[in-house]
Formats: structure tokens, sequence, C-alpha cells
């Protein structure tokens, strides 16, 4: 069974830091890019930060850079998302997604981890 497992969210002040992990069992992880993704109250999902299979290419939206960083390990078949200098403009659910690029039907993503930023 395939499972995308995110944590580490929570309430934090701006200018805070957050590293949110996403655990991934069922599948073969390795072959897989890992795609952060967040969703604020009343918006589009939109792209946060993606990673190649063997995590040696990284991709950032233009409002995270510099800000955020995604590394995964492949061993421990875990993604991460460390996040500095959070706005509140970063409020939003945070999702991970694993995409198969040889098959785009192996399109799999968590349930989300809330980050809250506010003082």
């Amino acid at each position: 069974q395939v499972q995308l497992v995110e944590s580490g969210g929570g309430l934090v002040q701006p200018g805070g830091s957050l590293r949110l992990s996403c655990a991934a069992s069922g599948f073969t992880f390795s072959r897989y890019v890992m795609t952060w993704y967040r969703q604020a109250p009343g918006k589009e999902r939109e792209l946060v930060a993606a990673i190649t299979r063997a995590g040696d290419s990284t991709n950032y939206a233009d409002s995270v850079k510099g800000r955020f960083t995604i590394s995964r390990d492949n061993g421990k078949n875990t993604v991460y998302l460390q996040i500095n200098g959070l706005k509140p403009k970063d409020t939003a659910v945070y999702y991970c997604n694993a995409l198969d690029v040889t098959n785009s039907n192996h399109n799999y993503w968590g349930q989300g981890t809330q980050v809250t930023v506010s003082s």
C-alpha cells in the first residue's frame, strides 16, 4: 500500500523555521521525483520545490528561493523541506507528491501538514 506521510508542520512566528518530512512506503522511492506543494486557503495548490530521483538537482518557486531547501534520503525513503525565514504568506497546507516520470499513472499524494505563520 502506497503511503506518503507528512510531518513537522505547526504554528511558528514570522522569521522562524520548520523542517517538514515526508516518509514514503509501498513503492520504490528512489525511482520517483519528489515535490512539495502547498495550498493556502482560497488559493490553488502551487509547486514549492522539487528534487530529482538521485537528489542531484532541485527546483524552487521564485517565492521561496533562498529560504526553502528540499532534500531527500533514499536510504530512509524520506524527503524533507527545510523552511527558514517564514512569512505569514507561507501559511498553507504543505503536501508531498511522488511522481514516476516513466509512468504518470504512478502519482501519489500525502495528506498534508499545516504550516501557520503568525505572531
